[in-house]
């Protein structure tokens, strides 16, 4: 369990009989009585407070301090944080079938209380500087108080404290359990701020509900972006009413030969929200000027010599392109960046820029800067893969790294002209790759990609004459030219994202492998609960999968998991 030392942290909430200038009743004194009796009597909290995955900045157990949640709880919150109250209280109603109402009480204690604090955004000392996503959560044996200066660090201190209770908290159904969360603190904050996972939804078409799921997978490990890659040759996934054929006829294919399918605008706006929520935010990709075939089919007037492509269902990749020398091409990317733009409150904008083999190097470059200019004028910032380096410069831009080899002069000369990276190198995080040479479905061009290697390096100093500071964050990409249910989607999401989150998050301090394998192994029986498909990787010690009782409710007995 990686623990940073650092000097003692403050007490959590006074116990109700020494609260000043208030005098507990009868019956909140027998309460809290027969509460203190029990906790006697009670083994430890089956979790430690070091067992959080991403790893906190610092973690203080205070063993003599392990809190249980009962029947009669309710959450009390500032109404700024009354939505990530809300769904506190929908991640804990199911398993534990208590009612945990929510109340606006700003200064009340209780026993699962939600502050915002101003003090805590740029505040020193051991609870201060948390920033705009860190947070503090204490635990005493009268309740669980989350401080934060937003509702997002809010958001990141209540998926803790979901991790700190039993494995059997994200059962679907009641379970008979005793809801115990450690004693102590924990001070935590992001080491980069864009942490993220990208989802093809273009080789393979996946559903919303599909989308939505996949956001609540990233939002439990405080992952903070979800990348769409909406358009490819197989397919365009998205609905652009000035050029309507692209979903219409462009959205009706997929690797395989599948049916496809596109998100309409009103679908689209609904994973922004559900995203949005969740304090994820939401990145399209256009791909451009390559793998556009799709977007040929659709409108051939697009293509070089305005000769429609047939449909392409096919993995290859590097052959198509929309034409540069055409006026209505460049109309056509501010038609569709313009409207992608408008649907997403995000800063970001992916304009993709990798593998167009066949446009010659100055023709791409310009076609780039002029794609870029397009993109800007939204008011949005610039994201591409690292092929758009060598083109000029706009303001804020950011280059999605995925080679394979951390010597990059062109990249790093992109980044001393003021670009950012996003680091996403393919023989580390692309979440495509087998895990093993017998994985069954994946890719091996970069490499067998197990959860040792996806945990084992360090985004700060990866590539060669980039340094920490330019580094915005990391991304594990997961492209589906192999991938195309949603139990495959979390197979090859699982384990390996959750190393990547702690990468994006946790300080470098506390980067250990072996502590690491050791925590991660407990999330192994979550993901059961939870119903998640994942790849039982030998390198993890997963513990025997527990046998969970259910409690009668009324009638009806809950199923196991």
């Amino acid at each position: 369990m990686p623990t940073t030392p650092a000097a003692p942290t403050e007490s959590g909430p006074e116990p109700l009989d020494r609260l000043p200038g208030r005098q507990p009743d009868a019956a909140e004194l027998a309460r809290t009585a027969a509460r203190r009796a029990g906790d006697l009597l009670a083994p430890p909290a089956p979790v430690r407070l070091g067992d959080v995955v991403p790893a906190p900045e610092r973690v203080h157990p205070d063993p003599a301090a392990d809190f249980t949640l009962t029947a009669d709880a309710a959450i009390r919150v500032v109404p700024a944080g009354r939505d990530v109250a809300e769904q506190l209280a929908e991640w804990l109603r199911p398993a534990t079938g208590y009612p945990l109402p929510v109340t606006d009480a700003p200064d009340a204690d209780g026993p699962l209380v939600l502050t915002l604090s101003d003090a805590t955004l740029t505040a020193t000392g051991p609870a201060g500087g948390l920033g705009d996503e860190g947070y503090r959560l204490d635990v005493t044996g009268s309740g669980v108080r989350i401080t934060a200066a937003t509702p997002a660090g809010l958001f990141h201190g209540a998926q803790t404290l979901r991790q700190l209770l039993p494995a059997a908290i994200d059962s679907a159904a009641p379970v008979a359990e005793r809801w115990a969360v450690p004693g102590g603190s924990v001070v935590d904050r992001p080491r980069f701020p864009y942490r993220g996972a990208m989802l093809d939804v273009a080789r393979h078409f996946f559903p919303v509900e599909d989308v939505l799921r996949v956001v609540d997978h990233l939002a439990r490990y405080k992952l903070n972006h979800l990348h769409l890659h909406l358009t490819d040759d197989q397919g365009w996934r998205i609905a652009v009413d000035s050029w309507p054929r692209l979903a219409e006829v462009g959205g009706a294919t997929e690797v395989g030969g599948g049916p496809g399918g596109s998100y309409t605008q009103a679908d689209y706006r609904r994973i922004v929200a559900y995203a949005a929520r969740r304090h994820v935010t939401v990145v399209p990709e256009i791909d451009l000027p390559g793998h556009t075939n799709a977007a040929l089919v659709a409108y051939p007037e697009l293509a070089p010599g305005k000769i429609p492509p047939p449909p392409y269902t096919g993995t290859e990749v590097g052959f198509s392109y929309v034409d540069p020398a055409d006026e209505r091409t460049y109309a056509f990317v501010a038609d569709v960046v313009g409207e992608v733009a408008a649907l997403t409150p995000g800063p970001w904008l992916h304009l993709g820029g990798d593998e167009a083999f066949k446009v010659p190097a100055d023709t791409y470059r310009a076609f780039v800067e002029r794609a870029q200019t397009l993109v800007a004028a939204t008011g949005k910032t610039v994201v591409g893969w690292h092929q758009l380096a060598p083109a000029g410069h706009v303001d804020g831009r950011v280059l999605q790294w995925w080679g394979t080899n951390g010597d990059d002069p062109e990249t790093a000369e992109a980044v001393r002209r003021g670009a950012r990276l996003i680091l996403s190198p393919g023989n580390r995080v692309y979440l495509d790759m087998k895990y093993a040479a017998d994985t069954p479905i994946g890719h091996d061009w970069a490499g067998l990609i197990d959860v040792h290697r996806a945990y084992d390096w360090d985004p700060g100093t990866h590539l060669t004459g980039v340094p920490a500071e330019a580094v915005l964050g990391v991304e594990a990409p997961l492209w589906t030219e192999s991938v195309t249910t949603l139990a495959e989607v979390e197979f090859m999401l699982f384990p390996r994202l959750p190393a990547v989150a702690e990468l994006g998050w946790s300080p470098r301090s506390t980067h250990d492998w072996a502590g690491f394998r050791e925590r991660l192994a407990g999330h192994g029986p979550r993901w059961t609960a939870a119903g998640i498909t994942f790849h039982p990787s030998p390198d993890v010690p997963w513990p025997a999968a527990p046998t969970i009782p259910t409690q009668r409710t009324g009638d009806t007995t809950a199923d196991t998991h």
